[in-house]
């Protein structure tokens, strides 16, 4: 480097310029954008920390497209729903319980809940991924399948496989794919799949010769609807990991993780998100088939409600909907998330339940797949153990499930994380049951995890060498650009 510097005159002040021009433009940029104070402070420190690097990053993950991306958003979801709405029977719509969860939900959605519906807790990788591919197998009409993750391992490849045969035998076949999430997607297979007939999309690649792209507004949705009348979301992706299947190749650590089945009107429901979702990506009206029925009629069973979150919303739905369980618990509130970097407002949500007497657990990873993401979580635990909640840290798997369960009456499902990007960068997907059996099922399998589980005190914080508790807390400094 220093015979570059030798034999290019002035190049070290050249690059020293460079760089203090650059860092001048992003700060400016940071504090005019209004990203909020947290992030706006996180920003500052990592261009003025990491030269070239922070306003390189910066650049690319704070891009001013937020807005425009959002708002192509809106417009793709309005063309969908606003024809829906003159399809959908909206008579004999049930009743909801004034004030509750599931009414925020559904007036932040636009989206009623239904009765209409089976309802299946998936905690077991293997069952989960056998139930979803005889789901496929059974297929009459249509596959759409919208995932953040598809990886190129087994599992991955044998879920394009039934893809391709499934278009081949002239099925609907319809795969929507997060541009960076599924990096490795195996593209001859995809190739495959198209030439069979069936539809593959990335959602938003990262091209900055597009004048709609983003690094960090992710698709972290994972959906798969059969025919309109059945359907899967939750946590899981589609890999190995999250399939079992590397038990078997030699592997120490499996992956727990949560899904859903569901069957019935709140497939639909799942359908007109992946339309949405589709006709954003890629420019084409998609609209659900068969339509949404009406409740009045039906045996009823669970009462659900569709939750999609994302950048568009200008109230984000999961994150509303996390905190209003929260704070609405009247005896105990029970939480999973992977990845605990939560906002100002959960963190008083917790603090707040807590002291009123309410029994708040929270279950995070004891190793986590994001190191970064783990080491800034411990940052937010003194002050919530102060307050009264209990913190646990699963050490039987790598924990992936993100769950809430409320008083033994209602759960929440889905792929948001209690953090902020999942509630200000990433579109999520889940789903809200209210129903005693459910939700007692949920807090059956949070009880037994809690029984491979560590729990946490401050006593644990304190006893961690400085060093330790250093890291941690420069890692909370990083947390809102996680």
């Amino acid at each position: 480097m220093s015979a570059l510097f030798e034999s290019v005159p002035n190049l070290r002040w050249f690059l020293v310029a460079a760089d203090i021009l650059l860092v001048t433009l992003c700060l400016l940029l940071a504090v005019t954008r209004r990203r909020g104070v947290a992030g706006t402070l996180a920003w500052i420190f990592a261009i003025l920390a990491f030269p070239f690097l922070g306003s390189m990053a910066y650049l690319l993950l704070a891009n001013p497209s937020i807005r425009r991306t959002s708002r192509k958003k809106r417009l793709s979801s309005t063309r969908v729903r606003r024809t829906l709405q003159a399809l959908i029977a909206r008579h004999g719509a049930p009743a909801l319980p004034n004030g509750s969860v599931i009414e925020l939900v559904s007036r932040m959605t636009n989206s009623p809940p239904s009765l209409c519906n089976d309802v299946k807790l998936l905690t077991s990788n293997t069952v989960a991924f056998a139930t979803k591919h005889a789901a496929l197998l059974s297929a009459k009409k249509s596959v759409w399948a919208e995932y953040y993750i598809i990886e190129d391992d087994e599992t991955g490849r044998r879920f394009l496989e039934d893809l391709t045969e499934l278009a081949r035998s002239g099925k609907d076949v319809r795969l929507l794919y997060d541009a960076v999430g599924s990096g490795s997607i195996n593209k001859k297979r995809l190739q495959a799949l198209q030439q069979a007939g069936g539809r593959s999309e990335a959602f938003l690649p990262v091209n900055p010769l597009r004048r709609r792209w983003s690094v960090h507004l992710r698709n972290h949705r994972k959906i798969l609807v059969i025919d309109g009348e059945k359907a899967f979301t939750g946590g899981m992706n589609v890999g190995n990991e999250y399939s079992g299947f590397f038990r078997r190749k030699k592997r120490s650590r499996p992956w727990r993780d949560t899904h859903l089945s569901l069957a019935g009107s709140a497939a639909h429901d799942l359908a007109c998100i992946f339309a949405e979702d589709w006709t954003f990506a890629t420019g084409e009206r998609l609209l659900p088939d068969p339509v949404r029925p009406a409740d009045e009629g039906c045996a009823a069973g669970p009462l659900v409600s569709i939750l999609p979150s994302g950048p568009d919303q200008k109230r984000n739905a999961s994150s509303y909907a996390y905190f209003a369980g929260i704070s609405s618990a009247r005896e105990r509130v029970f939480l999973t998330s992977p990845y605990f970097i939560p906002d100002e407002a959960t963190v008083r949500a917790l603090e707040t339940s807590a002291l009123r007497g309410v029994d708040v657990r929270l279950l995070v990873p004891s190793q986590s797949d994001v190191a970064l993401a783990s080491a800034a979580a411990w940052s937010f635990f003194p002050p919530l153990l102060s307050a009264g909640v209990k913190i646990y840290t699963y050490g039987a798997s790598v924990l992936h499930a993100k769950t809430m369960v409320v008083d033994g009456s209602w759960g929440l499902v889905g792929s948001a994380n209690l953090d902020i990007r999942s509630f200000a960068y990433n579109f999520e997907a889940g789903a809200l049951i209210h129903d005693d059996g459910f939700a007692r099922e949920m807090e059956s399998v949070f009880l037994s995890d809690l029984e491979s589980s560590q729990e946490i005190t401050l006593r644990d914080w304190y006893e961690r060498p400085k060093t330790w508790r250093l890291k941690v807390s420069l890692a909370r400094l990083l947390s809102p650009l996680l």
